[in-house]
């Protein structure tokens, strides 16, 4: 198994925890992080060296990860395992795939590029690489379906792991949060170019807001090995705002807090099922910025409003994700309960199409490709 970066960790220790329950002997090994090696996973390398974004950051780091790819490959080819399972991170793997199928080793891809919304040719080069899809979302099975390749919709795992209600009270209590404070989450990313693009501008919407309706209590959840890089972002642009700085704990921020500003990627997702208000954003080196603009196939850059195809919540990227603005935003749902209201009930609906008992469907699948 790959997965790249701390989202791609995420889904596949829960993949992970399922297939241990199907398959106890289950070996499962490759490139991974924390939550995969809480399920017995083998890491030959952390996960951490694919998480790179934008195509101006991973020039920086292409040689360090062609050589990764190549003594990857060197090793599963030598090993043979039954099946390969890339977690999405489709840069690295649909190549490494690529060469691992036409060995004849089963190639599983579990998370779906987004070729509905750009780089759409890569479907084309998933056709060479893949010998199944695993999607999380239910509309992607029949796109695949129109280019030969074998799809199935497994739910997605998170909507599976994140109760329904919303455990509000439980979160509150366990960060330490008073039923009455109003609470902001900050949620700048998992990778360290996120940090350092959108970090700084998160932290000063928090200044922003506290400036305007002083009262306000802020939490950061940190990933694993970036607080020496978000602790000086915070001292510099966070004024008077005192902002909480959390290991981890995204969940239990996203359960507890009133509004959250948020990197786009999975953590929009995992927002929209804790049901919550939500401000988008999205900054990045302005080259790599300029080519995505130019591929993008739909209005929407978060998953919400891709899913529900509608501007549900608001997004502010590159120059417009500005403090001012993500503060205006902010206090827009603030300020707006029965809006609010009504996202929650957009979300729970969301929420209960996406759950699938992932691991099931998934494994199920599985079985079915190993058998093939």
């Amino acid at each position: 198994m790959v997965a790249g970066e701390a989202s791609g960790d995420l889904l596949a220790s829960l993949l992970l925890r399922g297939m241990k329950a199907r398959w106890p002997d289950l070996h499962a090994a490759g490139i991974g992080g924390p939550k995969m090696a809480k399920q017995g996973f083998d890491t030959w390398w952390p996960h951490e060296k694919l998480a790179v974004r934008g195509y101006v950051e991973v020039l920086r780091h292409y040689r360090e990860i062609v050589g990764i790819r190549h003594q990857l490959a060197e090793r599963l080819l030598r090993e043979r395992p039954d099946a390969f399972i890339g977690v999405d991170a489709p840069d690295f793997n649909l190549d490494l795939e690529a060469r691992l199928k036409a060995s004849g080793i089963k190639a599983i891809h579990f998370v779906s590029p987004s070729i509905w919304a750009w780089r759409g040719k890569r479907v084309e080069k998933m056709h060479r690489a893949v010998d199944h899809v695993l999607c999380l979302f239910p509309f992607e099975p029949a796109l695949y379906a129109e280019h030969g390749i074998a799809a199935t919709y497994v739910g997605h795992p998170l909507a599976d792991a994140i109760p329904l209600e919303v455990p509000r009270v439980a979160s509150r209590h366990a960060l330490g949060i008073a039923p009455e404070e109003t609470v902001v989450a900050l949620l700048p990313g998992s990778r360290r170019s996120e940090i350092q693009y959108i970090g700084a501008r998160l932290v000063a919407a928090g200044a922003e807001l506290q400036r305007r309706r002083p009262g306000l209590r802020f939490i950061l959840p940190v990933a694993p090995g970036l607080r020496p890089l978000v602790e000086p972002l915070v001292a510099r642009h966070a004024g008077t705002a005192k902002i909480e700085l959390l290991d981890g704990r995204s969940h239990e921020a996203l359960a507890a807090c009133d509004v959250t500003l948020v990197a786009s990627g999975t953590a929009t997702l995992e927002a929209a099922l804790f049901k919550r208000p939500m401000v988008i954003a999205y900054n990045m080196h302005w080259l790599s910025w300029q080519m995505m603009k130019r591929m993008k196939y739909q209005p929407w850059v978060g998953l919400p409003n891709i899913l529900l195809r509608d501007f549900a919540v608001p997004e502010l990227l590159q120059d417009e994700a500005t403090p001012a603005k993500l503060a205006d935003s902010a206090l827009a749902w603030l300020d707006s309960p029965a809006r609010c209201a009504t996202l929650v009930q957009r979300f729970d609906a969301l929420h209960r199409e996406l759950r699938r008992n992932t691991a099931q469907a998934a494994t199920d699948a599985i079985e079915k490709i190993l058998a093939a």
